[in-house]
């Protein structure tokens, strides 16, 4: 019975939302959590429109009982949320039990950023007497660059590349594309990398417009790029915990650090919303405080 609700809940996000594979996986096993608990406590019977406030509220507590931290349980809360939206907005319902359930409180995490010094001393590391190594200089000098998330400087392609204009094409969640300016170094880079290196590489079939390219020829993975900067960081004798996101929180810290103004950053980034961006506020600030600590004589 759940299984036919959750294929029409599919298709909504995939169609209607545009969202990508994985969200949508992570949507559903949201659901899945919901329909977890009916089946432990012998309701498994009960449709969708069956659930009550309370019915609800006895699940987040079963979760939490399981040892789920309070961030996925908020997540789960809000996939459960989006469900009952969804039936809705199809007329499969007439109540949405989900309205007064309260998230835990969460307590906003600021993320580690980098110095443009660092971040210059992690590329340095970097050896460029390799194929690979021109190439990861590539990636991190646009990532940095663009403030790009790792999935979308993986899925760059030559295509959205734009070098005379100086910008380039991303395709971000929800296969929603934004302009990007892109830097100097990093168009640099990008063309050594092109005319040095990617020109001799085998490309696998499908691949053909992907610029960045593993050493059979294939798209890179997430993992991939996440153990190359770990190891430069190390190297570096960085005691961050730094990742590829480090480099996107970085961009967007420094931009806002530099009097940008918000609404560009958010643009830049492909945020949805602005409250999102104003993560970088905070950090903002948070630099000030410790700029003044630092060097005011009566702070």
């Amino acid at each position: 019975m759940w299984e036919s609700f959750r294929k029409l809940f599919k298709g909504y996000l995939k169609l209607e939302r545009s969202l990508s594979d994985n969200s949508i996986e992570a949507y559903l096993r949201d659901v899945e959590k919901l329909e977890q608990y009916l089946l432990a406590h012998g309701k498994e019977k009960l449709r969708p429109q069956d659930i009550t406030l309370a019915d609800l509220q006895a699940c987040v507590q079963w979760i939490s009982q399981l040892g789920m931290t309070p961030a996925s349980q908020a997540r789960t809360i809000s996939g459960i949320k989006a469900f009952y939206k969804f039936l809705l907005l199809e007329d499969m319902t007439q109540e949405d039990p989900t309205q007064l359930m309260d998230a835990p409180k969460l307590q906003r995490k600021l993320p580690d950023v980098l110095t443009f010094e660092e971040i210059e001393k992690i590329i340095a590391q970097i050896k460029l007497d390799t194929a690979e190594g021109h190439r990861n200089k590539a990636i991190l000098e646009t990532m940095y660059s663009c403030g790009l998330r790792v999935s979308e400087v993986i899925g760059l392609q030559l295509t959205q590349l734009h070098m005379d204009a100086g910008y380039i094409r991303v395709l971000g969640k929800g296969n929603k594309e934004r302009i990007v300016p892109i830097g100097k170094e990093a168009m640099r880079q990008i063309d050594i990398y092109r005319r040095n290196v990617r020109i001799h590489m085998p490309v696998k079939h499908g691949e053909e417009d992907t610029l960045f390219l593993n050493r059979r020829g294939g798209m890179l993975s997430r993992v991939m790029i996440f153990l190359v900067i770990k190891e430069l960081t190390k190297l570096a004798g960085i005691q961050k915990n730094v990742s590829p996101h480090t480099f996107r929180h970085s961009f967007a810290t420094h931009l806002v650090e530099g009097g940008a103004d918000l609404r560009a950053v958010q643009q830049m980034l492909g945020h949805e919303s602005i409250t999102t961006t104003e993560i970088y506020t905070h950090l903002d600030r948070e630099y000030l405080r410790d700029t003044l600590a630092q060097y005011h004589p009566r702070f």
